[in-house]
């Protein structure tokens, strides 16, 4: 049996996750999820990719808001759910252009001196909307500043697999999964066409194309050559590497760490 084994959200794209024991789907994928994020005077979203040092503001959930801690020296600041200004503002993920809403002058500051260079603070407002690539969305699917998809599913074996060719293991959240269930064999996400996890469907689209940020160890911001290099041995194609698998779904309400994953239908070959 397969099962929902841990649930994580990223309320700031690119900034450090947060584990649920129950989350909340809503339109665009879990509920916070990457619905902040910080970007360039460009007004292009800011990535671990070029700024490790990212990995080191985790994120916490408040009453109020949000709060973010920058691990180095423990300094925090709050964010509130609702922006601040009502400054509308074309922002930039990969190739897509939607509308940000700028969230407080005094927060951009502080993530500037933190950081170490210009960094402005945008929420994704209700009634800004992001289509997912059509290529791969039938429905007029919409999601977050996620890189493409309302949601990333890994299954605890893959890594357990990975991790008897590494050296030294790695944790999950290398490669910021959103969902994660035990059960089954490595690397069976890849061939998920359509799960049901309670009362909601998740179709898997498109495996996920791994880059350098799984390079980034999240507690401490080093990089590292793996698990690039060894999964380049086996797990490329088209050169590109892949871990995990791009979900869509249908329907709203809550999943929890503990439900069951029912595979609905699975192909006869790798997608």
């Amino acid at each position: 049996m397969l099962t929902v084994s841990q649930l994580f959200i990223y309320p700031i794209k690119s900034l450090g996750g947060l584990a649920l024991d129950t989350a909340e789907v809503t339109d665009r994928g879990l509920k916070y999820d990457r619905r902040w994020m910080l970007i360039d005077d460009n007004n292009r979203f800011l990535s671990q990719r070029e700024f490790a040092q990212m990995a080191l503001l985790s994120v916490s959930i408040e009453a109020a808001g949000l709060r973010v801690t920058y691990l180095k020296d423990g300094s925090s600041i709050g964010i509130p759910f609702i922006p601040q200004t009502n400054t509308d503002i074309p922002v930039t993920v990969w190739d897509d252009t939607c509308t940000g809403t700028l969230v407080c002058p005094d927060i951009d500051k502080w993530f500037t001196n933190v950081l170490g260079m210009n960094a402005r603070l945008v929420y994704m407002a209700d009634v800004s909307r992001r289509e997912v690539d059509p290529r791969y969305a039938h429905e007029q699917q919409i999601t977050s500043f996620a890189d493409a998809y309302p949601f990333l599913l890994i299954g605890q074996a893959s890594l357990d697999e990975l991790n008897t060719r590494l050296q030294s293991p790695i944790r999950m959240d290398r490669f910021r999964p959103n969902i994660v269930f035990s059960g089954g064999e490595p690397f069976e996400e890849d061939v998920m066409p359509h799960i049901r996890i309670g009362d909601i469907d998740f179709y898997g689209v498109k495996r996920c194309a791994r880059c350098v940020m799984i390079t980034i160890d999240q507690q401490s911001a080093a990089k590292h050559p793996e698990p690039l290099k060894v999964l380049a041995k086996y797990r490329a194609q088209n050169n590109k590497i892949y871990f995990g698998q791009n979900l869509l779904h249908k329907g709203t309400g809550n999943i929890s760490v503990g439900d069951v994953l029912e595979v609905v239908a699975k192909p006869a070959a790798i997608l």
